[in-house]
Parts: C-alpha cells; structure tokens; sequence
C-alpha cells in the first residue's frame, strides 16, 4: 500500500491515471455516449467537415467519425486487456514456480520462452488467424503467448534474488510452507515488477491491437476500432487529410499514458534504489548468514534481470 501511496502522489502519475481513467470510461460508456449510430451510412453526406451534426464530419460512406471512435473504444481497449491477461495467466505464475523447478525442466522452460521471444508479434498474429480462423480472440490469444514470455523473464528474474533471501530462509526454518512463502514473501515483493510490465505490455499490445485491426486482422469491418478508422482515412487523404489524426492521437494518448504509469511506478519500487532497504549481503558478496560454501540460486538473476528490463523496455 505504500507503494501504491508513492505513486498516487507522483504529478505525472496522477495525470496518467486521470488520462487512463478517461479511457476506461470512454471504453465502457463509448457506444452509449455516441450522439449517433456508429454503423448508420449516410451517402447524401460522406466525407463532410467537422459541422453542427457531426461535430468531427463523415466518413467515406457516411457515418459518424465522433461516434465511431468513441465506439470503437471499447473494442480496441478490450483486446489489449484481453491480450495482456493471457500473457500474465501463461508468465507470471510459471515464471514465480520456475525459481523452485527441477533444473531440467526449467532448463526446457528457459529455450522454449528464448524461442518464442524471437518471433514477431504480428507475423505470428496474423499465421495463428489463419489457422484458428479471423477472429479477436484467437488474434489476442496468439498476442498473449507472445507476451507471455516477458511476463515469465520479469517474473523470474526479480523471484531469483528473492528465493534466497534471508526472510524467506528464516521462514522456511520455521516451518512456512512453499506456498505460503510465494504469496507472502516473494509475490508482494514481485507484485510492482509485474505492474510495471503490465503497463509496458498494455502499450505494447495496444499498437499490435492497432496493427492488426490496420490490416483487416480480428475485427472485420464494419466493425469500428481505431486501427481500421486509421486504415480507412488513409485512403482519402485528398479529401480529409486531418482524418488519420483522430484516431492516431487517441493510440498515441493511450500509449503515452501508460508508459508514464509504468515509469512512475518503476521510480517508486523500493527495489530500485537499493540505498533504502535493508542490506542483505556481507562484504564478501555473500548473504548475510549464509555460508561461502551454500549454492546460491541468486547468483543466476542479473543476466536475467538485465534480459527482462531490456524487452519490458523495449
């Protein structure tokens, strides 16, 4: 909670949560407050101007540019959430049990989740879309298993320099369970790496999401979201050649918000500035009563680390 105190009194988080607020609330309410139907064609009035009865003008056939993008909101919000959430139910979880698996099966854990990392977002998409069928969820599933293995690297690398720690050993020698271990010890001391990734990954997915919906991929026309109003304006520049803004500075308001979230989060982490928590370590870089001679697992992360910041900031 204190956490969570740091980053609400942060200015720059604040504007991103109102921002990001505003968004969900467009999300949600989107197709309700639209003034008119998003899919109503008007051909007596296509690719008119910003005017009284369509405050942002028409589109190529006619419809409403104000109301589809406030219902094509929801849409595209939805998918990255949905995406996201597969990605954090596929890595987190594994990536917290993968600091305690037999060294084999983590071994084979590792190179599958290298392997998968190595594969574009899009391409990927696009190949399991042609062979589940086009549709948003099977385009935001194959997004997740993509996702998937950052939240596993993030994961695991920030559990390593945990497991061993020395709360965690004094409270196995008193007899804590595993699990109990996990959820108290380890996962709340996870929990503000796993935010930070979630809202790196949110943006992420939300300009895939757009990509995707760019070129016809999940949701099919005339279905409104941002990534196809994009793709449709860019054919009538000539015309309108403000139109592509509208639905771009809404991606890239959304994007620029949670990239700040996720920075102010990241500046609160108490693991980030070691100076403020209690030293763990012996001059001699071993853990404080733990012998030169224990196997430390530790010793493993910051390979991992570094990999795991780098894609979550990628």
């Amino acid at each position: 909670m204190s956490a969570v105190r740091t980053v609400a009194r942060q200015p720059v988080a604040k504007a991103a949560l109102a921002a990001l607020a505003l968004v969900a609330l467009l999300a949600v309410f989107g197709g309700r407050l639209a003034p008119l139907d998003p899919l109503a064609q008007d051909t007596a009035h296509i690719l008119q101007g910003p005017g009284g009865a369509h405050l942002l003008g028409t589109d190529y056939l006619g419809r409403d540019v104000l109301s589809r993008l406030l219902a094509g909101t929801g849409l595209s919000v939805v998918a990255a959430v949905e995406a996201v959430g597969a990605a954090m139910l596929l890595g987190v979880l594994p990536g917290i049990a993968s600091v305690r698996f037999a060294p084999a099966l983590t071994w084979v854990s590792l190179r599958a989740v290298d392997a998968l990392m190595t594969l574009p977002f899009t391409l990927f998409a696009i190949a399991a879309v042609g062979v589940l069928g086009n549709g948003l969820h099977q385009a935001m599933l194959a997004l997740g298993v993509l996702l998937a293995p950052l939240f596993f690297r993030v994961t695991r690398a920030a559990a390593l320099g945990l497991d061993r720690a020395q709360y965690v050993e004094a409270a196995e020698l008193m007899g804590a369970g595993r699990l109990h271990i996990l959820r108290i010890h380890v996962w709340r001391k996870v929990l503000p790496t796993v935010a930070v990734t979630t809202a790196h990954a949110l943006a992420t997915s939300l300009l895939t999401v757009a990509s995707l919906t760019f070129l016809g991929i999940g949701v099919q026309p005339p279905a409104p979201t941002w990534g196809g109003m994009l793709a449709s304006d860019l054919g009538f520049l000539a015309q309108q050649p403000w139109a592509p803004a509208l639905p771009a500075a809404l991606i890239m308001f959304t994007v620029g918000a949670l990239n700040l979230l996720a920075d102010a989060v990241r500046d609160a982490d108490p693991a980030d500035h070691p100076a403020d928590q209690a030293p763990d370590q012996a001059p001699d870089g071993t853990a404080s009563g733990q012998g030169a001679g224990t196997p430390d697992r530790s010793t493993d992360a910051p390979k991992e680390k570094a990999d795991a910041r780098r894609h979550a900031h990628a």
